[in-house]
């Protein structure tokens, strides 16, 4: 079962992130120009997946959305792990500690307040744009890296590879850098990939309300959104972009459950 929800996740994710690097230098037609006289087409083979109530061409904005979905959710776990790890870090090595208080009370505010009520606030202050999104995600997933690694942390600190290295006198710093991190990483590895698909859901929620990507650039969510009135008679509009969004995160998850699986090695020594 592991090998192929690896490979089945895998080659889910690999479709999106091919349909993404061609979206660079080629789609089936440009999503700037209208066409109305071809709108609301069901899918033929003009139109593979049809076309929306502007006459756009519905694979070319599937394919230009993945490219939109896979840039925000890649910046967002990007500044998850380049600001929650190190805080992770610091806060193990200081247990106990002021610093690991206030790390740790800094983590829970931040969860009191989910990725959408967040983006709200950024939006009513700067406007909404996916650069906003970005924000938004990735700041709720500092405090996920950061306990994840918090916990990880503390339960080497106290192995004695951790302490012979405190006795040769390395610094919390150092011993945080060159023995604790490189132990933890497929922890962080894996939950990267969770908190990837979770960055594509929210960005496309964050666009199903109009608070993520805008006009012209194609989202998936926006086109949820500008399907909804439209479903009871054309499905395709919705039902395209709907189960593009449920693959892309069905593959990520399955992906990253088969990495924990193997990366773990408590969880490898149950398979059979």
């Amino acid at each position: 079962m592991g090998n192929r929800g690896l490979i089945f996740g895998a080659g889910l994710s690999a479709v999106f992130v091919l349909l993404a690097a061609v979206s660079f230098v080629w789609t089936p037609y440009q999503i700037e120009t209208f066409d109305i006289a071809e709108k609301l087409q069901a899918p033929n083979g003009t139109h593979w997946l049809g076309t929306d109530h502007f006459g756009r061409d519905i694979l070319s904005m599937i394919m230009l959305g993945a490219r939109t979905s896979i840039a925000v959710a890649i910046v967002a776990v990007g500044i998850g792990i380049a600001l929650g790890v190190p805080l992770g870090l610091w806060a193990a090595a200081r247990k106990g500690s002021l610093l690991d208080e206030v790390i740790m009370r800094g983590n829970d505010l931040i969860f009191a307040f989910p990725s959408l009520v967040i983006a709200i606030l950024i939006t009513a202050i700067f406007g909404p744009s996916a650069v906003n999104a970005i924000i938004a995600i990735g700041i709720f997933n500092i405090p996920v890296f950061a306990r994840l690694t918090r916990g990880a942390a503390l339960s080497l600190w106290e192995r004695d590879f951790i302490l012979s290295a405190r006795v040769c006198g390395k610094s919390a710093l150092r011993i945080s850098w060159e023995h604790i991190l490189p132990n933890i990483l497929n922890l962080l590895i894996v939950q990267g990939t969770i908190q990837f698909s979770l960055g594509i859901l929210a960005e496309a929620a964050l666009s199903y309300v109009g608070l993520g990507a805008q006009p012209p650039t194609a989202s998936w969510g926006r086109m949820l959104a500008d399907a909804q009135t439209l479903a009871s008679l054309y499905p395709h509009v919705a039902l395209v972009p709907g189960v593009t969004i449920v693959l892309a995160v069905l593959g990520l998850n399955l992906l990253g459950d088969a990495l924990r699986d193997r990366l773990d090695p408590r969880l490898r020594g149950r398979q059979t």
